[in-house]
């Protein structure tokens, strides 16, 4: 029996530098894979012998993370922490573990303008495109992970991506059987943490089938199990299972293949980090860990009028289950044409949010369903859910009399979504190809808000309401919002690959035109110019709009974004050590439907409901050096927009995107991969990134903000990281620093927060002379030094220090890892 560990032989620089592997580019999809050329290499392996980080034969910048950097790094962790050595990457993560989400942005760039992928299968919210970085793939099962930087490849199914591209390819399944199991247990080691449980423990397994018929079918099977004490609070924890699969069969001895893999994940995990406004949070230490307000445990009233038990953000739940089904195939037609199709259904089931009041009987106008008003006895203005009738909410068997209880409303969403991408490539000549790509990508995205009931302890019966809802009297379901929205995506694209000049000059030239459509149905009534909906009961909506007559009913519309967008470049080497590059992308981003829906208080040809989506022309020029010693890369891009919509998500997850006109982007990023002994790899990488914001804009009210010349919101001006990496025989020794530079909470640039510096390291060891072939031990410290600092943060162009939320920086933190196989 042969077993190979994820973390074999792994001698590396990035990261630490890269190895030289002469494999095509792991783009977005099969048939990109295929055609496109070599990427930079991050794996922190030695392979033939050549280590750093290799100049790519693309125009594109790209970076790829291959599996001996993702084992060094602590298990159980998000793709988008690994990636954050990267060049122009910045992830500030909200818990040690991977779990809690985080920020994520690249050259600047938010989630929403990032296409991160799973086996070419698109992973962004389809709604508001968000990416949720708690919810991604175990890295035990991740050959590689390929980072786009600055624009998209040409048969991107995005409506959206204007950043770069985030690319996670799965293992292809071994030849041979083998098991492999990881157990891990860590604590969070920092100053004012203790009394509270804090541990980590995670478990995964993986089983490879070997080569189990005659024609070669093989496959793997992994599961895995995690769970985590609140990171700063005392209350709250952080539970995940997560179930992987692909069967893969090759086809001839040409590389054609089909591939069938499954995704399931289930997350359970209370909001957190931290209780403080921009303007309470002072970085002194001592504030970092705290008692969730109102204490713990809390017992909700029995009354006729609610406490506040259950409404404290430590006490939400974000739950959310995610599972795709994605199918990869290539054909090779004959010796010149070559097919490619991808394939996925894919389906999520996830809520956010807090609590509301409810009342039994109507509101003040006579009128049963949820409105956005002001419960006076109790709260501010906020979704107020109404019972008609014989419903008793809070047990003391009288109904209709007014009384209130607090009920569990989060924001819940459905989404059902399938995806295909079909390439065809012809090669011409040895010199000459050409391919013809077509993307299809629909999605039916439901959102609604019933209520549920709380525990006693202000602990949801159920944290997905809508499995067991709160019904009126004639069996009606309440909810705070009430949409149904179709995403519908058609993209055809070409591309030309031409080499010249014996090979010395490579040209791409690629044009895509995607055709988008958002099918859109408001269920509620639209109450003002802010998007605000009242959900009156379907048999009082003529009614309420009788008397209310500046709302507007229940609607639908649709609208359609559709663009030709060229994408081209060229490479030059100069030497066989020193190329130069270029590229240019025109890019397209469309309206959110939060944005959308927010305009239906408009007639639809009012100027006012006009949401013009978000262009822009992106160019990189490159400088790059490769040896088998010393590979560097020099990279400055600029991109110009036009009407730069930039989004804010509250506390409860919902999005407001806000048109900032004019934008100029540009920077430099820099890497060097060195390898100066046999034992020893370096890597350090810079990264500056400016944004200057053109015009003033207009604010609630008709103010004129100032906002010409600015910085945009939520990106660090400076990124400089690097990684040293020691491997001496069954040891390796690894420590990566990087500092993020500082970031403005709003786009008037009144609240700056300083830069921050963070320190990793990991230690392995073999424990083969020890008697246990193929194991390993691994040690991980993750924030080394303690740093404290503001993660991410709810800002906006305008926001108010005291309106916006924090999140404490990810604290000191240790983990050791089990690695066994069989």
């Amino acid at each position: 029996m042969k077993f190979q560990t994820i973390l074999s032989t792994a001698t590396s620089t990035l990261a630490v530098g890269a190895a030289f592997l002469a494999v095509p580019a792991f783009a977005q999809s099969t048939g990109s894979q295929d055609f496109d050329g070599d990427s930079i290499i991050v794996t922190g392996g030695r392979v033939n012998e050549t280590v750093g980080i290799r100049t790519p034969d693309s125009p594109k910048a790209k970076v790829e993370i291959g599996q001996e950097f993702i084992a060094s790094q602590r298990a159980g962790q998000t793709v988008n922490e690994i990636i954050n050595l990267v060049p122009g990457v910045s992830f500030t993560n909200n818990d040690p573990w991977g779990s809690a989400g985080g920020s994520f942005t690249i050259r600047g760039f938010d989630s929403s303008r990032i296409s991160q992928t799973f086996d070419g299968i698109p992973l962004n919210d389809s709604g508001n495109y968000a990416i949720y970085t708690n919810q991604q793939v175990d890295a035990e099962v991740i050959q590689n992970i390929n980072v786009n930087l600055g624009s998209t490849d040409v048969d991107s199914p995005t409506p959206a991506a204007v950043g770069g591209t985030v690319n996670i390819k799965t293992l292809v399944p071994s030849d041979d059987f083998g098991v492999m199991t990881s157990m891990s247990y860590g604590d969070i080691a920092a100053e004012g943490s203790g009394g509270e449980d804090r541990s980590f423990q995670r478990f995964f397994a993986k089983v490879e089938t070997g080569t189990f018929t005659s024609i070669g079918t093989k496959a793997w099977f992994s599961g895995s199990y995690a769970r985590n004490g609140a990171t700063f609070a005392n209350y709250g924890k952080v539970e995940k299972k997560q179930f992987n699969g692909k069967i893969y069969q090759p086809i001839g001895d040409n590389g054609d293949f089909v591939s069938i893999a499954g995704h399931y994940n289930v997350n359970r995990n209370n909001f957190g980090g931290s209780p403080l406004s921009a303007q309470a949070i002072t970085l002194d230490k001592s504030e970092r860990f705290y008692d969730v307000a109102g204490g713990v445990p809390c017992t909700t009233s029995t009354g006729s009028l609610p406490n506040a038990c259950g409404s404290q953000f430590e006490r939400r739940y974000n739950p959310s289950n995610t599972g795709n089904i994605r199918l990869n195939s290539l054909f090779h037609l004959s010796d010149k044409l070559t097919l490619s199709v991808d394939a996925a259904y894919q389906t999520v089931k996830a809520n956010g949010g807090g609590t509301s009041i409810a009342v039994e009987g109507y509101n003040s106008q006579g009128y049963t369903g949820v409105f956005f008003d002001t419960f006076a006895p109790v709260s501010s203005r906020n979704s107020t859910y109404y019972y008609y009738g014989n419903v008793d909410l809070n047990g003391d068997g009288v109904t209709g009399s007014g009384d209130a209880v607090r009920i569990l409303t989060p924001s819940q969403t459905n989404t059902r979504r399938w995806v295909a991408i079909a390439n065809l490539a012809y090669e011409i000549n040895d010199t000459n190809s050409v391919r013809l790509s077509y993307s299809f990508d629909r999605a039916r995205h439901r959102q609604t808000g019933p209520g549920g009931f709380l525990k006693a302890n202000g602990e949801p019966f159920d944290v997905f309401p809508i499995n067991d809802p709160i019904l009126d009297e004639f069996g009606n379901r309440l909810d705070k919002r009430d949409r149904l929205s179709y995403a519908t995506l058609n993209q055809i694209s070409g591309e030309y690959r031409g080499r010249f000049f014996d090979e010395s000059l490579t040209v791409l030239l690629g044009v895509r035109a995607p055709f988008f459509k958002r099918e859109l149905n408001q269920n509620c009534v639209t109450t003002d110019a802010s998007g605000n909906v009242n959900c009156v009961a379907a048999s009082q909506v003529n009614d309420y709009l009788a008397a209310n007559p500046a709302a507007r009913g229940p609607m639908s519309r649709t609208l359609d974004y559709n663009k030709v967008l060229p994408n081209v470049g060229a490479i030059y080497k100069i030497t066989p050590e020193v190329s130069i590059a270029g590229s240019y992308a025109k890019n397209i981003s469309s309206p959110s439907t939060d944005a959308l829906y927010g305009t239906f208080f408009y007639n639809a040809n009012d100027p006012l409901a006009n949401r013009i989506p978000e262009t822009s022309d992106s160019f990189d020029l490159s400088l790059r050096y490769s040896t088998p010693v010393v590979q560097a890369a020099l990279v400055g891009w600029y991109s110009k927009y036009k009407n730069r919509i930039a989004t804010t998500v509250d506390i409860d997850g919902n999005s407001t995107d806000t048109n900032l006109g004019p934008v100029k982007k540009y920077g430099i990023d820099a890497s060097l991969g060195v390898q100066p002994i046999q034992p020893l790899s370096l890597y350090a990488f810079a990264s500056y990134i400016k944004s200057e914001i053109q015009n003033d804009i207009l604010g609630a009210g008709g103010v004129l903000l100032n906002t010409a010349g600015n910085r945009e919101r939520g990106a660090p001006d400076w990124l400089v990281g690097g990684r040293a990496e020691l491997n001496l025989g069954d040891v390796q020794l690894g420590a990566q620093a990087k500092y993020t530079g500082s970031r403005y909470l709003n786009d008037i640039n009144t609240v700056k927060f300083g830069g921050y510096t963070v320190v990793d390291m990991n230690l392995r060891y073999k424990l083969e002379k020890v008697g246990l072939a193929n194991s390993e031990i691994q040690l991980n410290v993750s924030n080394l030094f303690d740093e404290y600092y503001v993660g991410s943060f709810s800002g906006a162009v305008a926001t108010a220090p005291a309106s916006a939320f924090v999140n404490f920086g990810s604290p000191r933190a240790i983990s050791a890892t089990l690695i066994m196989g069989f």
